[in-house]
């Protein structure tokens, strides 16, 4: 029985996902910030799904030194993984700087993911999956270096163009990877789940009751945000493809401004001297 690994899989679309990796048959290990909440979800999906074959592990994704440690767990182990799911997220209200000295959005929705990948990577083999949760919004990330590590980005704080940074990050590092593990037969795809009703989009502002009245008939519930990533987890068809962005559970097609990145190399470059201590 392989193991499927899911980050933020306490949240609505980490729930659901988590869901139908056990329904599949996987053994699952839910990387949770907050291991007690985790508990009572175990139990619910394992009544749900009839898999008893689910464990709660604690991971703070802003901390890199936490990240390698719970890798470190499972390679001790040596199961082989035959899914990683990156779909835990944040978009902070402030500007916090992490212990590694990462702003903390950057820390958890990119680095961290990059190391757990990349820690994981002997555990997986032919047939292995890795999908990276974006979002639309990288169409409008910039790469500002240094500055995206240490503030997200140039200038004063504001939370969706670094959220947006972050995503455009992934969507590159997926692209990246998926060429350097081609051959190996390991899959890597990036899922946008469109705009879903979770925590993230949780507004503190005046505008909000305005934001939410005009958006809410196109958000989506995290069933369906989650539909993506379960269809390139689980799909056999979707196992087929590598280093693709998809949408609506089908591949997007990327202009070379991604594909090509001028930065790619670069933002792999800086973000191995970052992680490189705990690889």
């Amino acid at each position: 029985m392989k193991l499927a690994v899911i980050t933020g899989a306490d949240g609505g679309m980490g729930t659901e996902i988590t869901r139908a990796a056990a329904k599949a048959g996987y053994r699952i290990v839910m990387a949770f910030y907050r291991p007690e909440k985790a508990e009572k979800v175990k139990e619910m999906l394992v009544r749900d799904t009839g898999n008893p074959h689910i464990e709660v592990l604690g991971v703070d994704l802003s901390s890199l030194a936490s990240v390698a440690a719970f890798a470190e767990i499972l390679l001790k182990r040596g199961d082989a993984v035959g899914l990683l799911m990156n779909n835990a997220g944040t978009m902070e209200t402030e500007r916090r700087i992490t212990e590694d000295g990462l702003e903390r959005t950057v820390s958890v929705n990119y680095v961290a993911p990059y190391l757990l990948t990349r820690k994981l990577l002997p555990l997986m083999g032919e047939g292995s999956r890795i999908v990276n949760m974006v979002s639309c919004t990288y169409a409008i990330g910039h790469l500002d270096f240094p500055d995206f590590f240490l503030r997200g980005r140039r200038g004063g704080f504001w939370r969706i163009p670094i959220y947006s940074n972050t995503k455009l990050a992934l969507t590159l590092f997926t692209i990246n990877l998926a060429a350097r593990i081609r051959e190996r037969g390991i899959v890597v795809n990036a899922a946008d789940p469109g705009v879903v009703s979770t925590n993230i989009i949780t507004m503190h502002m005046w505008f909000d009751p305005l934001t939410d009245i005009f958006f809410r008939p196109f958000i989506r519930t995290p069933k369906q945000g989650a539909a993506t990533a379960i269809h390139l987890l689980l799909d056999e068809d979707a196992g087929k493809r590598t280093g693709t962005l998809n949408v609506n559970c089908h591949p997007k097609r990327l202009s070379g401004k991604y594909t090509g990145h001028v930065q790619m190399q670069e933002l792999w470059n800086r973000t191995e001297k970052i992680v490189e201590k705990w690889l």
